[in-house]
């Protein structure tokens, strides 16, 4: 089956088709800095599960606390992040940008916990990895 993720003006957009290598929030004050929000929700794809992306996109590289870059790609026209590459292999997507209340994967990884507001609720479960 095949997801459209887009950002808010739909002129940033991809396609992915078949199951995610990976769902994750990350309560890091990077992605709450990233998002405006209290965590990033993202999910992994195989670059070769990837249609896309299309349209024109602006380029933000910060370095993370594992001291490796990574480069967000968002929207120049709304500022909607929408990508992001993960080493050679994969391509991560902000999560929200597939707009669809019944998508079918729910996040399995919780990094940076302890930077998490107290209200925030991590995901729970036995199939749930909690890592920091």
């Amino acid at each position: 089956m095949t997801h459209h993720a887009s950002c808010s003006c739909g002129q940033l957009h991809l396609d992915v088709e078949g199951e995610p290598a990976r769902v994750s929030v990350c309560h890091c004050l990077a992605c709450q800095q990233r998002t405006g929000s209290a965590f990033g929700a993202q999910i992994r794809f195989r670059r070769d599960q990837v249609d896309g992306p299309h349209g024109h996109s602006t380029a933000f590289t910060r370095v993370g606390d594992s001291g490796n870059e990574v480069t967000f790609h968002f929207c120049p026209t709304c500022g909607t992040t929408l990508y992001w590459p993960i080493g050679p292999d994969f391509i991560a997507v902000a999560l929200g940008a597939f707009a669809d209340p019944k998508f079918p994967w729910s996040p399995k990884h919780s990094v940076y916990e302890e930077r998490a507001h107290a209200w925030s609720r991590v995901p729970t479960g036995p199939d749930v990895e909690h890592m920091d």
